[in-house]
């Protein structure tokens, strides 16, 4: 970790170049699309009350363009979503910037589906898919990156009144949209505001008088004299109770060779501004872990232990708690509540060098018993002799925070997990819980994007009165869903 006052901060690590207006704070929106609070934020594009399901393929091939990629739509229903046996239960639908409507040229290389985000932008009542190809170029740009927005309505997903977005000032391998993220941060338009990451930092968009107009840019490397990262995820979540979302851009530090993970807290009822720098990871989420009323922040952090100056080991996750006070009362060098490991007693699972415990990490409630809880990627893990095979650790959530009683663990040698552990499937590189049935409790989406030889694979597990269980869990690929399957790295991205 980095040691540092942050008392000596005398401005945001982000530089915020132009503001957003505020109004009063807004009423409680829970369950609609557009609500501030972690589980508030439904999925739904059909405005039916069932999560939907947003999934990006972006080593697709799309119009015969092998990387050029695509996303899938999986809608829920009273029984769930998703196919069994390679048949679709329910309504599905792919999208593509060769589907009609859809801005953009599927080019080899474009990515589009290598991160996605829903959020309410236009205040309708359905949520918006928010899609991003950071490999796109502009004109001679080389990977500058673009982001699509294609909008919800009666009937679902639709290309209709979609829009694009980019950098005002595209840079070669700035990769606009590395990371997407969609949340009400502010008040001056009824709609949730968009934040878009780069390598250098993220832009703001809100929709406004029919259209999403830039209404700032977070620099989060070029301010000189402070601790500067480079963004690898973004997540929002209302962790002091105000009404409005706050935004989390987590990602590497660029002092100290790159060894430490940071995390800036931007926003407050005053809209989208630094709070102040804290200890995080590659991986975000947001929550009510002991159900208080005030969302949670847990990071995963894969590759090391809270001192980044230790060798290598088999990955952490940190727990921030909120608070009226939002996360002021974290300790000024910004230390976790918590910290897991494998090592921790109770957690499923030895600490070994590369298992990636962190790689993924996704809240919600799993058992309805109004607390979240926490799924844990671990994708490097070994089972028995087979390396890399990878692993699913769950937490549950209590009134005291993350708790190992009652963890879980799976990976493809559980019994009713379909497929056998093979060398290298990294099982968990991407988890996500769902609600896709409306029952209160959240189904778990496991994601090997590198099964069967790039093609990628996704299994649901079913919810319980207990929590997780593998009975009756099932799992499809791109192709089950008819789109392209090949090599489509299918479940790198699916929407939280």
């Amino acid at each position: 970790m980095t040691n540092r006052r942050l008392s000596a901060v005398a401005a945001a690590s982000f530089l915020l170049l132009s503001g957003i207006g505020i109004t009063a704070a807004p009423a409680a929106l829970a369950g609609t699309p557009g609500g501030t609070y972690a589980d508030d934020r439904n999925c739904d594009f059909d405005g039916d009350g069932y999560d939907d399901v947003l999934t990006g393929a972006p080593g697709g091939s799309d119009g015969g363009k092998q990387g050029a990629g695509y996303v899938t739509v999986q809608y829920g229903s009273a029984s769930g979503m998703g196919t069994a046996a390679g048949i679709p239960r329910v309504r599905t639908a792919v999208f593509a910037q060769s589907t009609p409507g859809v801005p953009g040229t599927a080019e080899a290389g474009d990515g589009f589906g290598t991160a996605v985000a829903t959020g309410d932008v236009d205040a309708d009542g359905y949520d918006d898919a928010i899609i991003a190809a950071p490999g796109e170029d502009e004109g001679q740009v080389t990977d500058a990156g673009r982001v699509a927005v294609l909008h919800g309505s009666k009937d679902g997903l639709t290309a209709a009144r979609s829009a694009t977005l980019r950098s005002a000032a595209p840079e070669a391998n700035a990769r606009f949209g590395l990371a997407v993220a969609a949340a009400r941060l502010g008040g001056a338009t009824p709609g949730d505001d968009l934040a878009v990451a780069d390598r250098g930092g993220a832009d703001l968009f809100t929709y406004d008088a029919g259209s999403l107009r830039a209404t700032g840019r977070l620099d989060t490397a070029g301010v000189p004299g402070r601790e500067s990262i480079r963004p690898a995820s973004l997540t929002t979540g209302n962790y002091d109770g105000d009404g409005y979302a706050d935004l989390i851009v987590s990602g590497r530090s660029l002092e100290e060779d790159g060894r430490a993970w940071s995390a800036v807290v931007m926003g407050g009822a005053d809209g989208p501004v630094y709070a102040r720098d804290l200890a995080g990871g590659t991986a975000t989420a947001s929550g009510d872990i002991d159900n208080d009323g005030y969302d949670d922040l847990v990071y995963g952090r894969p590759d090391r232990p809270e001192d980044g100056n230790e060798p290598l080991t088999g990955g952490s996750v940190g727990v921030y708690l909120g608070s009226a006070r939002g996360m002021a009362d974290v300790d000024e060098l910004g230390t976790p509540a918590q910290v897991w490991t494998q090592d921790t007693a109770g957690v499923p699972g030895t600490a070994e060098l590369g298992d990636g415990f962190g790689a993924d990490v996704s809240l919600a409630d799993i058992d309805g018993d109004g607390h979240a809880d926490l799924a844990v990627g671990v994708p490097g893990e070994d089972v028995g002799t087979v390396a890399d095979a990878g692993g699913i650790r769950l937490l549950r959530g209590s009134a005291a925070g993350l708790t190992a009683a009652g963890a879980k663990s799976f990976d493809q040698n559980s019994a009713g997990v379909p497929g056998t552990a093979e060398k290298g499937d990294r099982w968990g590189g991407q988890v996500r819980l769902a609600d896709t049935d409306a029952d209160g409790r959240s189904e778990l989406l496991a994601a090997a994007p590198g099964e069967n030889t790039s093609d990628g694979v996704v299994w649901w597990l079913p919810a319980s009165a207990t929590g997780t269980v593998s009975t009756g869990s099932w799992s499809y690929g791109g192709g089950s869903l008819g789109a392209s399957g090949a090599d489509a790295l299918f479940g790198t991205s699916i929407d939280e």
